[in-house]
């Protein structure tokens, strides 16, 4: 095309600092100039020539205001309809007081606009302006202005002289305060932002805008609204979120064509029954009220695509709720559910409906049954804890128990009152089972030796277990125990329980103090521009949008407001004081029946659901699973058919009464219904005694040398390496495992919940022959280097080749590092990677011919937190396929995560240039911007560490943004 002819042209992210004369003279005909992201900072002088430019983006530059030169360039210009100068330094200089009538000579002078009166949009956004441009009120054309995120003292009056506007936005402008009278008089106005601008009451004028179609009010101080805002019958959009409403305005139900209302984070206690009255409603978000129960109408709101309401006081929902068929954005945690139970609603709308119309055929029952956990350290004495407190005789010394013991309580039957016990074994080797017992809804009794107690064993006793319980269950019910309190003198009983009572304060203030710092370095943050976090790397969060921060900041507040209810004092327990047997049994007691605190505890079920669990614990028990055809016979003898039998299960394993994995293709069509025996399954795979394990593989027969010696090789292989062949496994599992087809269903389930891979899986079977597939258990791995495939595959993995640029993504935790956490995710990415060999705390593996390694590091003393790492290398142009390879593994980390609500992290990208140089501490940029775009026309970025040393921003952004926030879960 020639110079003459061209009508667009985009120099973004050049590093410009003017704009070449004679570039400009050949381009006369140009329509269409951006210069965003360059080095500005005053107008080029030469735009003046082209005469014909409609649109001009100086957006992302460091203009500071318009000399009379730039602004005559600029009046030249006067076919101009879209201009751009958001993100720059405009008003930077300007006098803090009253708009002048000239600009003083302190102040910078600003665009002179009443020579362009073509111009239809206007985006003066992310500036410094204290008042507006000369000549604005004379844009008679202009239809867009966005002037959010400046330093406005009040509305600036130019703007009501504005006929023709459509869409508005003064967001950000902390001091606007007030809204004049007279804005009634944008009557063409569309679209109105005024989101965090100071309001506290509204005027009549705006309900005179009748062409408002979106307004957006959120983060405000409003208390009503006004009284003829009902007629504003074109709205489409109503965002009133975090303000001071106590009640549902009344004028909204005028709103008849309204499609989104949101009024989250207000004070509201009820809604009205004339809510349903907004029937053209497609999304309502009333979370984080004070909400006790919704009305029977809002069943009718048969549009609804999305209804949130978290964080809520809700515990029936109205009947025919199921109803809203349509809702697929659905979010109702943390409220007191009792019918349907948290369990069903938290599976979404579908299973709402089926439990309700269960409880339409069946009588509803009530059966009080809350679960118990005692769970402590190896030798806190909790079996004759249990023991004791279901009546039963303690022997003379505590039994050693593995893994997870489960026995049911009938603790008192006038009241109808009964426990499921699940008791925790305090060996670590049970890390990676144990954290699936852990759920909402349960008490749990932290057992602590108090005869071995001693201070400086806090946190191993006690801290440790309230951080991994608090990080699985948000707001657990912790009753403290000490046991073998009989073995301590008076004092020195007083005095242990003492500095536990101390010592859990004052780790309680440390953690919400650090929480409460991390708000207020958010707040911070929030409270500067994006262009100002994004000007230096040494800002903190560089980079990082207000979305991706006010996630942070939501996730920080969500954990400071769901701390562990720690039951005080100390309960003393001694198996010799029958008083104190009986002071814990009542004190369990009186806590569970607590409504406020186990609302759970009065579930209302469909009678047949509570028969198809009786059913499931039958003679027929002693199977460790049954067919889904199995399942189905039982169901029809509860009255359940087999279209309603599968929301059912779903409850019965979303509860924890049995295992149904309704979305996994081979194990949904099993009930593993016998959790006892599955979790004598899963302790032969936490044992870490190798004579006990011989001993089950060697059984009671005689056994001849040469395989007792093969066998123990295997043994000795499994303890060092976590590698066992299937027929070694099949003899392990004995009696659980009667064919071949048991065997493979029993490695699936061990596969699902994380414990083992499949290494090398056969392509063919050779029938009457020794199975010649191995399975890798990540937990057993001893040895520091990875190399043990060798031995199986044949093959050694070679060493990476020399890395051009290094890609690293860490998570770091610096609480608590969930335990069993990286044995499951080396299972979970199994299916990513090939070539992959294992050491004790780190994964060698490739994704096609793209090499990556998984780094676990342990908590060292403090403040160095728990580390894990992905990471992977290519040659820059080739830094996408590092990208590609390291993404899924990503995910599924973040995936695992999601069931850590309670647990606080942080992701970083780790820079190239501190890594090539092999920096201990390189420079870290924020993992929020993995889950943002990549700026455009940004290349590099300077690292903090290495002075003026610059990083290629594709070592910091993903291609696409297709990671997760680490905020979002």
């Amino acid at each position: 095309v020639a110079p003459c002819e061209l009508e667009a042209l985009d120099l973004s992210g050049r590093g410009l600092e003017e704009l070449p004369e004679e570039l400009c003279a050949a381009l006369g005909g140009l329509r269409a100039l951006s210069l965003r992201r360059n080095r500005l900072c005053h107008l080029p002088a030469a735009l003046r020539r082209l005469r014909r430019l409609a649109e001009l983006d100086l957006s992302h530059n460091r203009l500071r205001g318009l000399g009379d030169d730039d602004g005559a360039a600029l009046a030249a210009l006067g076919s101009l309809r879209k201009l751009s100068l958001s993100h720059n330094e405009l008003g930077v200089l300007q006098a803090p007081a009253t708009p002048p009538a000239q600009p003083t000579s302190s102040a910078s002078p600003l665009p002179r606009l009443a020579g362009l009166g073509h111009l239809e949009e206007l985006d003066l956004s992310f500036n410094r302006l204290r008042h507006l441009p000369e000549g604005l009120g004379r844009l008679r054309h202009l239809r867009a202005l966005d002037v959010d995120h400046n330093l406005l003292p009040a509305f600036p009056a130019p703007l009501l002289e504005l006929s023709a506007l459509e869409e508005l936005d003064c967001s950000g402008n902390r001091q606007l305060g007030t809204l004049p009278e007279g804005i009634a008089a944008l009557r063409r106005l569309k679209t109105l932002w005024l989101s965090g601008t100071g309001l506290v009451a509204l005027p009549e004028g705006l309900c005179q805008l009748g062409a408002l179609e979106s307004l957006m009010l959120d983060g405000n101080s409003l208390r009503a609204l006004p009284a003829g805002f009902g007629r504003l019958q074109r709205l489409k959009t109503l965002n009133l979120s975090s303000n001071l409403l106590e009640e549902f305005p009344a004028a909204v139900l005028a709103l008849g064509g309204l499609e989104e209302l949101y009024l989250s984070r207000n004070q509201l206690t009820h809604l009205p029954a004339g809510l349903c009255q907004l029937c053209q409603l497609r999304a309502l978000w009333l979370d984080n009220n004070r909400i006790r129960y919704l009305p029977d109408s809002i069943v009718r709101l048969r549009s609804l695509e999305e209804l949130v309401l978290q964080g809520n006081h809700i515990a029936i929902l109205p009947e025919g709720f199921g109803q809203l068929s349509r809702v697929t954005l659905w979010k109702i945690k943390d409220n007191p559910l009792i019918q349907p139970p948290y369990e069903v609603c938290m599976k979404g709308i579908p299973y709402i409906a089926a439990y309700q119309q269960e409880l339409a055929h069946s009588q509803p029952a009530l059966k009080p049954r809350l679960k118990l956990v005692l769970l402590g350290p190896k030798g806190a004495g909790k079996t004759l804890l249990r023991r004791r407190l279901m009546g039963e005789e303690a022997a003379g010394s505590e039994v050693p128990r593995r893994g997870v013991e489960v026995t049911d309580w009938a603790a008192d039957a006038r009241r109808g009152l009964a426990f499921i016990v699940y008791e925790l074994a305090g060996d670590t080797g049970y890390d990676a089972v144990q954290s699936f017992f852990l759920s909402p809804g349960a008490l749990y009794v932290l057992a602590v030796n108090m005869s071995a107690y001693a201070p400086q064993r806090f946190y191993g006793t006690v801290g440790y277990f309230l951080h991994w319980l608090g990080s699985k269950v948000p707001h657990a019910v912790v009753c403290m125990v000490g046991t073998h309190a009989d073995l301590c003198a008076e004092r020195e009983l007083e005095e242990k329980c003492l500095d536990i009572h101390r010592q859990i304060a004052a780790q309680e203030k440390r953690d919400a103090e650090r929480l409460r710092g991390l708000v207020r370095q958010v707040d911070e943050a929030l409270g500067q521009d994006l262009e100002v976090r994004c000007s230096s790397p040494h800002a903190a969060f560089y980079g990082v949008s207000d979305k991706n921060l006010r996630r942070k900041k939501a996730q920080c507040q969500y954990l400071l407001n769901n701390r562990p209810q720690i039951l005080s004092p100390v309960l003393p327990f001694g198996c010799r004081e029958r008083g104190q047997v009986q002071r814990l049994r009542e004190k369990l007691l009186s806590v569970a029946e607590h409504r406020d605190i186990f609302p759970n505890l009065h579930r209302v079920l469909p009678r047949s659901w509570q028969v198809l669990e009786e059913l499931h614990v039958q003679p027929h028990a002693r199977r460790l699973w049954l067919s889904w055809w199995d399942s189905a016979r039982l169901g029809l003898q509860a009255g359940l058919t087999e279209d309603r039998l599968q929301s059912a299960l779903s409850y019965l394993h979303e509860s924890g009464k049995l295992l149904y994995f309704e979305e996994h293709l081979t194990l949904r069509e099993y009930v593993f219904h016998n959790l006892p025996r599955l979790i004598d399954v899963l302790n032969v795979f936490c044992e870490r005694d190798g004579a006990a394990l011989l001993r089950k593989l060697l059984g009671g027969a005689g056994t001849d040398e040469l395989r007792a010696a093969q066998l123990r090789h295997y043994v000795e292989g499994f303890l060092l390496h976590g590698l066992l062949p299937a027929h070694v496994i099949r003899l392990l599992l004995e009696p659980h495992v009667r064919s071949h087809q048991d065997l493979q269903l029993l490695l699936e389930l061990l596969e699902k919940m994380g414990l083992c891979y499949c290494v090398n899986k056969a392509k063919r079977e050779l029938p009457n022959s020794t199975p010649a597939t191995w399975y890798k258990f990540p937990g057993y791995v001893r040895n520091e280097v990875p190399h043990a495939e060798a031995w199986i595959n044949g093959t050694g993995l070679s060493g990476p080749p020399l890395a051009v640029e290094q890609l690293q993504v860490q998570y770091s935790f610096p609480f608590i590092f969930p335990p069993g956490l990286f044995t499951r995710y080396s299972v979970h990415i199994n299916r990513h990677v090939v070539q992959r060999s294992d050491g004790r705390c780190q994964v060698y593996a490739y994704r096609g011919k793209v090499p990556v390694v998984v780094s676990y590091r342990p908590a060292g003393t403090a403040p160095r937190p728990a580390t894990l790492s992905i990471a992977s290398h290519a040659s820059l142009p080739n830094i996408w396929t590092a990208w590609q390879a390291i993404t899924p593994l990503l995910e599924e980390l973040n995936i695992l995560l999601q069931e850590w609500p309670g647990l606080y992290y942080t992701v970083h990208v780790l820079c190239s240039k501190c890594l090539k140089r092999g920096s201990p501490n390189p420079h870290t940029f924020p993992g929020e911007l993995l889950s943002q775009p990549r700026p455009e026309g940004l290349t590099e970025i300077i690292c903090p560490k290495n002075g003026s040393e610059r990083v290629n921003v594709a070592l910091v952004y993903p291609p696409t943004p297709t990671v997760s926030s680490p905020c979002s879960k």
